[in-house]
């Protein structure tokens, strides 16, 4: 157990301290794109009323349909505890 635990921490630390890949380096001509954040539905939530409260700056419209698009969703019902990805903030 203690030998996990210490193989999980030297690898978390290698991950930390690793250079970042020459995509995401400044100058290197590659556009870095921000991962999209995740969210979970809770009671009352709707995917108008997270596009609402996350991205406030952009049209709910094309936020619900970025979101169905993101999740592959077919409809536009969400569940208490649901998770979803939500499109990078622009």
């Amino acid at each position: 157990m203690v030998t996990i635990l210490l193989l999980l921490l030297v690898a978390a630390a290698a991950a930390v301290l690793s250079p970042a890949s020459r995509a995401s380096r400044p100058g290197s001509g590659v556009a870095h794109a921000t991962a999209p954040a995740a969210v979970v539905v809770g009671p009352g939530d709707s995917l108008w009323s997270l596009a609402e409260r996350h991205r406030p700056d952009r049209d709910p419209a094309t936020v619900v349909d970025e979101i169905r698009r993101l999740n592959r969703m077919d409809g536009y019902l969400v569940y208490v505890g649901q998770r979803l990805l939500l499109p990078a903030d622009r």
